[in-house]
Parts: C-alpha cells; sequence; structure tokens
C-alpha cells in the first residue's frame, strides 16, 4: 500500500459552539465537547481515511491526551512514532459559530518539544515513504530536519506553512517540493521572506500572472498551491517541474458542500492531496488537487476536526 508519512502536532480539541464568536470582554453561553485535533493528527487522519498507510511522526506527553492519541491512532489504522515527554500533550480551543466560522488557540505542550534526534531516528521510515508531509506546529529545526531526511532519499516533500504566525526559515521553505499556504499564510510568508506585501483578503481576487510571480519568488524551483476555501485553489509551479499538468498555473474550484464547521478543512486538503500523490504518482497533479478539494469540502459536512475526515479514496472519487 502507498505510505504516507506525516510529521506533526497532536492536540486535545476543546470546543465551544456559539451562535457568535465572543468579542473581547464579552461572555457568550456555548455547546462543549472535547476531542482530537491538531493540525498534523487531522492530517495524518485524513491521509489514512483517503487510503494510503500513514504514520503519524510526533511527540506525546504522559498524560489522559496521550492516551487518547495512541487509543485513536489504532482505531484509524496509523502507524505511530510518538516521542516521549515530560510535557503535557497538545491542547487547542476552538470557538466555533453558527456559519461554521472559527477562532483558535493552541497551548503547544509535547508538541514544542518534537526532536530533530528523534526525526533522526525514523530515518528509514521517512526513506521509504512515498511522501512526507509536515505543518509548522512542531519546531521548525525539526521540521526541516525530517524534510531534509526525505530530500535524501528522493522522497517527495509536501509543507502546510500553517499557522500564519509560526516560524519558518528559507531553508525550510526550500526543502518542501509542493507548499501549501492558504491566504493569510500566503501573505504573511511573502512579507517575512520575499518583502513583498499583499493583503490576506486580497489575494483570491489577484490576477493569475501576478500571483504566479509572488509564487515564484517564494519558492522558485517547487510548486505554490494557495488553499483559497470556498474560492478553491491557485497553483503555481515552476516552468522546468509542472508535475504532468500542461501550464504552469492555474486555478481549481471549490467543490460545493452543506458546510457546517470549517474546522479542519485545510488539514483535510492537505493529507488527502499527500494520500492521493502517493497513490496516482503518475496523475497529472490538477487531479490531486481536484481530489483534495472534494474531501475538504466533504469534511465540513460534518462537525468537529480528525473526526469530520471522510472515508474517501481517489479511485471512489473519481
Amino acid at each position: 500500500m502507498s505510505s504516507v508519512v506525516v510529521v506533526g502536532s497532536f492536540n486535545v480539541d476543546h470546543v465551544w459552539r456559539c451562535e457568535t464568536l465572543p468579542a473581547p470582554g464579552a461572555t457568550i453561553a456555548g455547546r462543549y465537547s472535547t476531542g482530537p485535533g491538531g493540525k498534523g493528527f487531522n492530517q495524518a487522519v485524513a491521509a489514512a481515511r483517503a487510503g494510503a498507510r500513514t504514520t503519524f511522526v510526533c511527540s506525546l506527553g504522559d498524560d489522559a491526551g496521550g492516551a487518547m492519541a495512541r487509543g485513536l491512532a489504532a482505531q484509524d489504522g496509523l502507524l505511530l512514532a510518538a516521542e516521549p515527554s515530560g510535557e503535557p500533550t497538545g491542547t487547542g480551543g476552538i470557538y466555533v459559530d453558527a456559519h461554521g466560522r472559527n477562532t483558535i488557540v493552541i497551548g503547544p505542550g509535547a508538541n514544542a518539544v518534537l526532536s530533530p534526534a528523534f526525526i533522526e531516528a525514523q530515518r528509514a521510515l521517512i526513506g521509504s515513504a512515498q511522501v512526507v508531509l509536515a505543518q509548522l506546529e512542531s519546531p521548525v529545526e525539526t521540521i526541516e530536519a525530517a524534510l531534509l531526511l526525505a530530500r535524501e532519499a528522493g522522497v517527495p516533500t509536501v509543507l502546510n506553512a500553517a499557522p500564519a504566525n509560526a516560524q519558518s526559515t528559507i531553508g525550510l521553505l526550500k526543502a518542501a517540493d509542493v507548499l501549501t499556504p492558504n491566504e493569510t499564510e500566503f501573505a504573511a510568508l511573502l512579507g517575512r521572506h520575499v518583502g513583498e506585501r499583499i493583503a490576506a483578503d486580497d489575494v483570491a481576487a489577484t490576477d493569475g500572472n501576478t500571483l504566479h510571480a509572488l509564487c515564484r519568488k517564494l519558492l522558485p524551483g517547487g510548486t505554490v498551491v494557495i488553499t483559497l476555501g470556498a474560492v478553491g485553489a491557485f497553483i503555481s509551479h515552476a516552468d522546468e517541474q509542472l508535475r504532468g499538468d500542461t501550464q504552469p498555473y492555474y486555478r481549481v474550484a471549490a467543490e460545493s458542500a452543506q458546510t457546517i464547521d470549517t474546522t479542519g478543512a485545510g488539514d483535510a486538503f492537505n493529507g488527502a492531496l499527500a494520500a492521493s500523490l502517493a497513490q496516482q504518482p503518475g496523475a497529472p497533479f490538477a487531479q490531486h488537487v481536484r481530489f483534495a478539494n472534494r474531501y475538504a469540502a466533504r469534511s465540513t459536512e460534518v462537525a468537529g476536526a480528525a473526526v469530520s475526515m471522510p472515508h474517501l479514496t481517489p479511485d471512489a472519487a473519481a
């Protein structure tokens, strides 16, 4: 079976559902629930449910949250490579309004101490994967180490540069074959690494020539996929690496959905993209993006993050 290695975070999510998001200083009533989350875990679950044999590399505390992660990974058939930590397992506070919009606060905990040494110990695992996927809720040096190990072995790398306020380096970006920011993350990366300024709200409406030029400045040798929520996605390739496509840049429309909760939709996209790349390596890149869009749309029709990931494979969705 095609394999994906996901390096990243696990959080115990604490979720409040309210009519409106609370304003500063306000106290409002909401419905509470708790469950698994973290960008890394969400993406690993998505990759597994999209049909790829998936291993999740993370750090967990010796607590109820760590036990939750191990139990849920087993239920989904996820292989787990977890570095033990004296820190508590990561946590997330999520507020979701009646329109499915959310605000999130993260307590990194054990996620913040996932070490490069532990990644080095996973050299054989990473080198045998079809795709390695990572995010930025773990230390930059750890994520860069994982992507560089994959690069050494000729394994394609996907970096979801999220969250937008996370640290990143040019070296880290260069270790990515595919970079997948949303519009907010794209604007932040441009300002931080290229010195270009664009408002996140203007990204979706920016003409293709301009967006493509900005993507080429950000990641000259790789592919940039800007996820644009309900608008879809913008894809920009290096001219010498079109990944089976016929044009260097284009847009892919979003799939329609009866949206309840957008929490984890970006993670659904990334996990599904990695799974599709692993299972259908010869397909045009646009085909992988269309599947990831469809998968992400389905995830918004169920409340929650990891629990909302659908069982949908590229073959079944074709």
